[in-house]
Parts: structure tokens; C-alpha cells; sequence
């Protein structure tokens, strides 16, 4: 038994920020490096992670094996070797185990071989032909890769679309694009069964059937928690591992378990995860000092971004970068707001940046409050306004305020100076009062 103050499982971007911010904060922090199990691989390679190097750096010790709960603030490793360490926790444990491709329950699908997107971004060859399974971001932006760069690809989206959480015109300039570049697009169906002997034979449920030299699973993210000993504190394996503001994992009695990152389910980005591990690290510090925690939003012990200010950019093609509300979100949630949609077209910085630019802006707005609720761009090079918009939404900058920031011309920005004119146009009272 070693006995530290933290114990973070999981040396991915969410773990190695968690634990550089405990050991900043004078914490004696073990990052449990992860090895995959046979289970966890759709294919051949290499079996282990590859080695975190940064926890060693910073002076915090690095454990190599696979780390499971054996019980409260117990976490055994088991290394490649078959030794068993036992690690206890003084303060906290942070499980930053991440998540894994979600797999269809396919008869034989081992011997298919698919690939996942880890497989089909270390590929050193074209397949001529490439099938992908999914309607998400994954999907679309690995059709659009490797569609640029050889393969035929079919496409196969499920019932609920392509791109069913951007702004819809976003997702149709998208599906215009992909089909104009030689993707073939199967809409409403699924895969229902599958083989390989030459190649890839794919039966869908619409009766149809596709032939591929690949097949790339692109349908969902599954959370690694499998085999991480959740039922010794009374929680249910193999569950996405939910936590509050804090990153606290509830209904585990003495506030130790810590879920940040993938595997909480609350914001499935590389960089929202390190947002999160901040804001944990910066928790469990306090709280192993018996200092108050201050849960008002924005505080810097709450991670009230993950509900409304959550930048994503889309490696597609036209490029699409959006951050808060999308219109559907509002309907969802009964919001009022007011919409305020721009054709890229009419701004000349954006002719500046690429020649013929397509593309369109969309900005929801707070008609009570006067403030952004949310921001969607799609075009060439517009990843470029995404900070800016998620500047005025975590800040609630008021639209008076806004429009006294000077976009210089000719550059993309001035999308921001249009929009906000159309905005006042378009709910100005008329001369007189209304």
C-alpha cells in the first residue's frame, strides 16, 4: 500500500491536468497510466497506450497498469507483469478514464476487423473503398478526409442525420458539399449484419447491400468504465460516471470521487475536458485545505461552461465553428430569442480571406437580457470568429457593449459588426415609437 493525496486514473489530457493542478497546489498526486485490454481493441496494433511523458516531468509519480476502485479512496494497479499495487487516496480520486468507440452488437464483428476513428487516423494506406457507419461529427469528418484523399465513400447515417446537433442550414451546406465531392450518402438506415472475405459485404435494413475494402464505425462514444471496480462504492460499471459543477461524482458518501473529462458525459471535447480538470484540481485543492467551495456560476470552482459555452469546430468541409444555443436547443429548452442569419457572401473581409467565399452566420440572442446565446458560423477559415463569440457569451457582454468593438476591415470579423447591425435594423421601433 502507497498512500498519496490524489489519485488520478487516466493520463490523457483530463488526467495530466488534474494532476498538474494538485501537485501545483502541493498535493502528493499518482497518475495510473492505462492499458487497454484486449476487449477494448476492434483491431491489430499496438495493445498499450502510448507512454505519458508530461506527469513525469512534472514531478509527479506515474504508475503504468491498469488502475480499478477496490473500495473507498482504494484504487489496485495491476501491471503488465501481474503485480498488484494498492494506491490509497487521502483526499481524491479522479477517474479520467475517457471514452471508447460504441460498437454496434454485430455477430462476428471482430473478425470484420472495422476500423474505429483511432484506427482510421493512424492508417498509412488509401482503401479504395471505405464505408463509415454514423451521422456525427466523427463520421463526417472522416468522410470528408478521406474522400480528399482517394477513397470512394459511402456514407451510411442513421434515422437521426447528419450532423443532428449544428445548426441545420450548417449541416446542409455539409451534405451539399460531401455529395458534390463524390460521397455517397445513405440516409435513414442501418447496419443490420456484416462479413469479410475479399472485402467488406454490408447488409443494411433498407435491404440494400454495400461493398467496401474498409469499414470505419463511427456511430458514438461508450464510456471506459467497464472494468474500473465501480460496484465496490455502489455505483453501476459500465455507465457513463456522472458529476455535479464541481466534477464531484454524487451519491458517494465523503465528496472523494471525482469523474472529469469523456467519461461524465457532460462535454465529449479534448479541450472542455481540460477546462474540467482545472476546475477539479482547483476543488480538490481547496477542499484538502478545508476551504469553502464557492458554487455561484462562473466561480472558479464550478464549471458552468459546460452548460452554455461550449466552442466545437468541424473539420469539414465548408468548416463549421459554433459555441451555446443552436435554435433547436432553444425550442428545446423553451428559450425566446431573437435569430439573426448573415450570407458570408455580403461580407467583403470574408472575400479577402478566400476568394468566392459560401457560407452563413447565425447569432442567437437574449431579447430580455441583451446578451449572446449562441453563435454558428460555416464557411472557409470562420474557426477564426469562435473565440470571439465564446468571449461574449461566458463574459454576458451586453449587445450595446458589443457593438463598440471595432472589427478592422478587411478581415472575416467584420461578420460580428453585420450581424449586430442587422439585429438593430431589424428590432428597431419605427420613427415615432412603435
Amino acid at each position: 500500500m502507497r498512500i498519496f493525496d490524489v489519485v488520478v486514473i487516466g493520463a490523457g489530457p483530463a488526467g495530466e491536468h488534474v494532476a498538474a493542478r494538485t501537485a501545483a497546489a502541493g498535493l502528493n498526486t499518482v497518475v495510473v497510466e492505462a492499458v487497454l485490454r484486449p476487449r477494448d481493441r476492434t483491431s491489430g496494433g499496438r495493445h498499450d497506450l502510448p507512454r505519458a511523458q508530461r506527469p513525469e516531468r512534472a514531478g509527479i509519480t506515474l504508475v503504468r497498469g491498469h488502475g480499478r476502485l477496490s473500495g473507498p479512496r482504494i484504487v489496485e494497479v495491476t501491471g503488465t507483469d501481474g503485480a498488484v499495487l494498492r494506491l490509497s487516496a487521502l483526499h481524491a480520486v479522479a477517474v479520467c478514464t475517457g471514452t471508447r468507440a460504441a460498437l454496434p452488437p454485430l455477430p462476428g464483428l471482430a473478425a470484420l476487423r472495422p476500423w474505429t476513428s483511432r484506427e482510421a487516423a493512424g492508417a498509412t494506406k488509401v482503401p479504395p473503398r471505405l464505408a463509415i457507419v454514423g451521422g456525427g461529427v466523427a463520421a463526417v469528418e472522416m468522410a470528408t478526409a478521406w474522400q480528399a484523399l482517394g477513397s470512394q465513400v459511402t456514407l451510411v447515417v442513421p434515422e437521426s442525420g447528419l450532423l443532428p446537433r449544428v445548426e441545420r442550414f450548417a449541416a446542409d451546406l455539409v451534405t451539399d458539399a460531401l455529395r458534390a465531392s463524390g460521397v455517397e450518402l445513405r440516409f435513414d438506415t442501418t447496419l443490420s449484419a456484416a462479413t469479410r472475405a475479399a472485402d467488406v459485404r454490408l447488409a443494411l435494413s433498407d435491404g440494400a447491400v454495400l461493398h467496401a475494402d474498409e469499414l470505419l464505425l463511427a456511430a458514438g462514444r461508450a464510456p471506459r468504465t467497464d472494468d474500473l471496480g465501480l460496484e465496490t462504492v455502489g455505483l453501476r460499471p459500465g455507465a457513463w460516471l456522472p458529476s455535479d459543477d464541481t466534477y464531484t461524482v454524487p451519491g458517494v458518501t465523503g465528496d472523494w470521487l471525482y469523474a472529469v473529462g469523456d467519461v461524465n458525459q457532460r462535454a465529449l471535447l479534448t479541450h472542455q475536458g481540460r477546462y474540467q480538470a482545472r476546475i477539479a484540481g482547483t476543488v480538490i485543492a481547496d477542499r484538502a485545505r478545508n476551504h469553502p467551495l464557492d458554487r455561484r456560476p462562473w466561480s472558479r470552482h464550478t464549471g458552468t461552461a459546460d452548460h452554455v459555452a461550449v466552442p466545437q469546430v468541424l473539420l469539414t468541409d465548408p468548416e463549421i465553428a459554433f459555441v451555446g444555443l443552436t435554435a433547436a436547443d432553444a425550442v428545446r429548452l423553451g428559450r425566446d430569442v431573437d435569430i439573426v442569419d448573415l450570407d458570408l457572401g455580403l461580407v467583403a473581409g470574408a472575400h479577402q480571406h478566400s476568394p468566392g467565399q459560401r457560407g452563413r452566420a447565425r447569432i442567437l440572442l437574449d431579447p430580455a437580457r441583451g446578451t449572446l446565446l449562441g453563435a454558428t458560423f460555416a464557411g472557409r477559415g470562420v474557426a477564426g470568429l469562435l473565440q470571439s463569440a465564446t468571449f461574449a457569451i461566458a463574459g454576458e457582454i451586453p449587445l450595446d457593449r458589443l457593438r463598440h468593438a471595432v472589427p478592422a476591415l478587411p478581415t472575416l470579423s467584420e461578420v460580428w459588426l453585420r450581424l449586430l447591425e442587422t439585429h438593430r435594423d431589424t428590432t428597431a421601433p419605427p420613427p415615432g415609437g412603435r
